[in-house]
């Protein structure tokens, strides 16, 4: 197996591109969301025992150092059956501040509230000046003891303790250690497109918890998978509802510099990468994504007290690119968003848990023979 991270996590599980699936546009050096500048991600992983699947995922947009610095920021809910808070304000004003956790649906406020321990030990004029912390679920209860409380608050700052820069693991860590996808091991997956504007190189980066869609949609590189993989689909007999219920939590990250409603344009463009993956969009999956920009430093925090009423007040100025040059960049997301996808599930491995609930890896072979058969992969 090649160590280039290209095609391998720095624990040696597979990537997508180790079996020669075919993508379109130019990743970063580390085909991840920490490909963009200053980006910073961690995990907590916690399995023990047959009935513990879960975790936590922390995301600082500008790294430990400097969470007090608003990104522009947009979302988008494709379905709204799940939770993300903060997006209130992110609607209203167009920003956020601070770290990003994700988890599973019954933590998300104690995940909520480790951002804001996490804050108050490291940044505590920020914390006591106002926090409205970005927090986001997905569903792990198939394979997880989601009821028994076993993410709490010090496990939410160990992850936003544990973030750094550079190649991303993958599959069943984090938040997205119990989670399903296709009907196979799903969870945390990631990966990164490089754009060239106006003479700089810009990195557009997708990290998904992923645990959205039915066995019958599975589609990868444009093959429609799902009926030539229908046997082993332990989940559907334990569903009450339909096929394709979960989540997907999407968070884009880019460097380049945009404003708050084109943000919100590029989390919209997830919604095409998840469908190269066969998704439809079940009523019962929460599918909710957000984007920003790590762009324009200080241009939304004041420099000044001043700024608030008390002396002479001023202007901040922008840099963006111009609407009508978006097109490369919405291709990124869509591009990335898809890859990171088939990253999740051929990383993953069977996994067994709650209850004795089984679910089955992505049987890799099968699926290059498939993919070799259809002229898709030499």
């Amino acid at each position: 197996m090649s160590a280039d991270p290209l095609h391998a996590t720095p624990s040696g599980k597979p990537r997508a591109r180790s079996l020669d699936i075919p993508f379109a546009g130019a990743p970063g050096a580390w085909n991840a969301i920490t490909d963009v500048p200053g980006l910073e991600l961690g995990y907590v992983t916690l399995v023990s025992g047959t009935d513990v699947r879960t975790g936590v995922t922390a995301i600082h947009p500008r790294g430990r150092g400097n969470p007090g610095d608003p990104c522009f920021a947009g979302y988008h809910s494709q379905n709204g059956n799940g939770e993300m808070t903060g997006v209130s304000w992110i609607n209203e004003s167009g920003s956020f501040a601070g770290p990003i956790c994700v988890t599973n649906t019954h933590a998300v406020g104690v995940a909520h509230g480790s951002i804001v321990r996490w804050t108050a030990i490291h940044h505590p004029a920020i914390a006591e000046a106002w926090l409205l912390p970005v927090a986001a679920e997905t569903w792990d209860g198939y394979l997880n003891d989601i009821n028994g409380g076993h993410v709490n608050e010090a496990v939410g700052v160990q992850a936003l303790e544990s973030a750094a820069t550079g190649p991303v693991d993958e599959g069943s860590v984090g938040g997205g250690t119990g989670m399903n996808c296709y009907g196979y091991k799903g969870g945390s997956g990631t990966a990164s497109r490089l754009v060239d504007y106006a003479g700089t190189t810009y990195t557009v980066g997708v990290f998904l918890q992923a645990n959205f869609g039915a066995r019958s949609e599975l589609t990868i590189a444009g093959v429609p998978l799902g009926a030539l993989l229908a046997d082993d689909d332990p989940m559907t007999e334990f569903f009450s509802v339909p096929p394709g219920a979960g989540s997907c939590i999407a968070i884009v990250a880019t460097d380049a510099p945009l404003l708050s409603d084109q943000c919100r344009a590029f989390a919209r463009r997830v919604t095409l990468g998840l469908a190269r993956t066969g998704t439809t969009g079940s009523h019962f999956s929460g599918d909710l994504f957000l984007a920003f920009s790590t762009a324009n430093p200080g241009a939304i925090t004041p420099g000044s007290k001043s700024l608030y009423g008390a002396g002479e007040r001023g202007y901040d100025e922008l840099r963006f690119i111009p609407w009508g040059y978006l097109d490369p960049f919405y291709e990124a997301v869509v591009q990335a968003t898809e890859e990171a996808v088939i990253n999740v599930l051929v990383t993953n491995e069977e996994m067994i848990g709650f209850r004795g609930h089984r679910t089955p890896g992505l049987p890799r072979e099968r699926v290059a023979s498939i993919l070799r058969e259809r002229g898709v992969i030499a």
